[in-house]
């Protein structure tokens, strides 16, 4: 089981901690929402907490909470510039559909 990050991807959360001056990593999770049922929480980490799962790929620390993990297993992670827009984007094999507007998946 587990969470990658693409270099991409590492590279941009490290450069964001790097600004920040604080932070152990990137904490991603899954919560209800959207037209489809579930929606990624993702967020930059302080503190490591007792419940997470850690993952580390390129460098930065991933945190995970238990729960998240069976939705989001084989997930890669990205960050991608596209025109003026830039963003992560995740490849989830485990993502049956989505939502037109890209905010919610189903398992």
């Amino acid at each position: 089981m587990a969470v990658t990050l693409t270099e991409r991807a590492a590279q941009h959360v490290s450069n964001y901690i790097a600004r920040r001056g604080k932070g152990v990593g990137l904490r991603l999770g899954v919560r209800t929402s959207g037209c489809s049922g579930m929606a990624y929480k993702l967020e930059f980490a302080d503190s490591v907490n007792d419940e997470d799962l850690q993952f580390e790929c390129h460098g930065v620390k991933v945190l995970i909470d238990q729960k998240s993990l069976p939705y989001i297993d084989g997930t890669e992670l990205d960050f991608a510039r596209e025109g003026l827009n830039e963003g992560f984007k995740f490849n989830n094999p485990n993502v049956k559909n989505e939502c037109g507007c890209g905010e919610s998946f189903n398992i």
